[in-house]
């Protein structure tokens, strides 16, 4: 296995680690030139070990921005797209909280995460991890965020280029989120959501899930409910947040 082999074949194959895994077993042909300035292979010896361990690993990662931040504390910040009043005030309570302790990582979809990358933008730093390409912007409305994180944290995917935003993408951008961060911290979510993604597979990597109650009957909060039921961390002041 060669670098050039794996840039491409990410690229031929989109980033799909099935196919790119295929192809490594076919030994397919290879252009063993290939270089690309913003991609991170498996191979290097700055890729982040947190993903080595994942069950699929991906074998390129593609970065903008501050790649430094792949080495320093994270904990992911996530929840709906629909936020609440109530979920924005927790959300930037929690991020103001941690943000000169940890490195906030979210997944840039409106919303918590949205509004979890800037909150940390405020006095810390942020990764968002991306459904798509590096080179697109989704969703639009995010587009001066994304040119923030670009400048001051760190943009990643393990899509190259111009690879579109497909559904069949985040949850496996959601494995990345989980992967990188030591806790999960739940602001808002329903029982059919990504961040209930993202929650399964942190908890499948032995990490941490904490979130924040709501009131009997609250729908916007039914899954962070259930979750203090099956045994998350709950958040109630801020002596919870020193334990993180």
């Amino acid at each position: 296995m060669e670098r050039a082999q794996l840039l491409t074949y990410a690229s031929r194959y989109h980033g799909n680690t099935e196919l790119i895994r295929k192809a490594l077993a076919r030994a397919e042909p290879f252009d063993p030139g290939y270089i690309d300035a913003s991609a991170m292979t498996i191979l290097d010896v700055d890729y982040p070990s947190a993903l080595r361990a994942l069950d699929d690993p991906p074998y390129v990662l593609y970065l903008k921005g501050n790649r430094a931040l792949l080495s320093t504390p994270g904990v992911a910040v996530v929840g709906s797209r629909s936020m609440t009043p109530y979920a924005e005030t927790m959300t930037r309570w929690i991020v103001a909280s941690l943000a000169s302790r940890y490195t906030i990582i979210s997944g840039l979809a409106k919303g918590v995460d949205a509004t979890a990358h800037r909150e940390a933008l405020v006095k810390g730093k942020t990764i968002a991890v991306l459904g798509c390409g590096i080179d697109q912007v989704y969703p639009l409305e995010n587009a001066d965020l994304f040119e923030l994180i670009a400048q001051k944290g760190l943009i990643l995917s393990e899509y190259p280029g111009s690879t579109p935003p497909l559904k069949a993408h985040f949850p496996w951008r959601n494995r990345l989120v989980a992967a990188l961060s030591s806790t999960v911290i739940v602001t808002q979510a329903d029982y059919r959501s990504g961040s209930m993604i993202t929650v399964r597979q942190a908890l499948a990597l032995g990490k941490d899930v904490v979130t924040i109650p709501y009131r009997i009957g609250d729908l916007e909060g039914v899954a962070c409910n259930a979750l203090i039921r099956d045994g998350a961390g709950i958040l109630m002041d801020a002596s919870d947040l020193d334990l993180i």
